[in-house]
């Protein structure tokens, strides 16, 4: 079996007074496709924005492909890590938000060579190309010089797709990346991440209310309940199988029963 590349260990986090995470155990496999479901509140965004490095863990340890996230060695152990050597062990890991985050006075094709050239020091001819493959790949070849606001929801967050893409991460989050469309908008984008899912080797995890898509696409799926895993396992097994309470509860109010 392959070693994981990222795991969780102990990690907890809190807002002020509220324990949002609870001691997270979590091992993810380097191709492997998971879902996390649950309540609102019940810290599946957070889990990925620590991993992201957009929320710090209070307590706790995340290992990115065998690099501690948030700590660095120093000559008397281990201390807080430096903004370099996030930015080091991030540069793995690729992130869709909600609410697409693009750049709204660039257009498309430039919101994808921005971090190309920035980032991964990338000659601008290069990164143009490599941005060019990638909106192809989302089914927007012919919208490289729009800009967001000429662009559907679903357009939009195609686009913060192929501008992830482009960097080549081993690991892709997306944090409930359909929750902000029209429901006619929702199948282009799930399709998307369909294709990513049967062709890329990368590891995904999808923050997601789908679940029908969820059981299509998705090795193992995390039903978190206040703060901590209630239970994993394949999508058939947790979304049709369990007997949990608290998941039956979810999974009818989800469902409007």
């Amino acid at each position: 079996m392959m070693e994981p590349i990222v795991q969780y260990k102990d990690v907890h986090k809190s807002f002020g007074d509220v324990h949002v995470l609870k001691g997270i155990n979590l091992d993810i496999r380097p191709t492997e496709k998971i879902a996390i479901i649950g309540p609102s509140g019940s810290g599946k965004t957070t889990i990925i924005r620590l991993l992201m490095t957009l929320e710090e863990p209070t307590e706790g340890d995340i290992i990115v492909d065998g690099q501690n996230l948030w700590k660095m060695e120093s000559g008397k152990g281990m201390k807080k890590a430096s903004e370099k050597h996030l930015g080091i062990v991030r540069n793995d890991i690729g992130m869709v938000f909600q609410h697409f985050n693009l750049f709204p006075h660039k257009t498309i094709l430039d919101n994808c060579v921005v971090p190309l050239v920035n980032v991964r020091k990338m000659k601008k001819s290069e990164a143009v190309e490599l941005s060019k493959q990638m909106l192809d790949r989302v089914g927007l070849g012919d919208k490289y010089e729009s800009y967001p606001t000429q662009l559907s929801g679903g357009q939009k967050q195609r686009v913060a797709m192929a501008r992830a893409l482009v960097m080549k991460p081993k690991i892709m989050l997306f944090d409930e990346v359909t929750s902000a469309l029209d429901p006619e908008l929702v199948g282009e984008v799930l399709e998307v991440i369909r294709d990513l899912a049967d062709n890329e080797d990368m590891a995904m995890v999808l923050v997601t209310h789908e679940m029908d898509f969820a059981l299509e696409v998705a090795d193992r799926v995390l039903f978190l309940d206040e703060g901590v895993i209630a239970e994993s396992g394949t999508a058939e097994e947790v979304i049709n199988e369990s007997d949990n309470p608290r998941l039956q509860d979810f999974l009818r109010r989800f469902r409007g029963e």
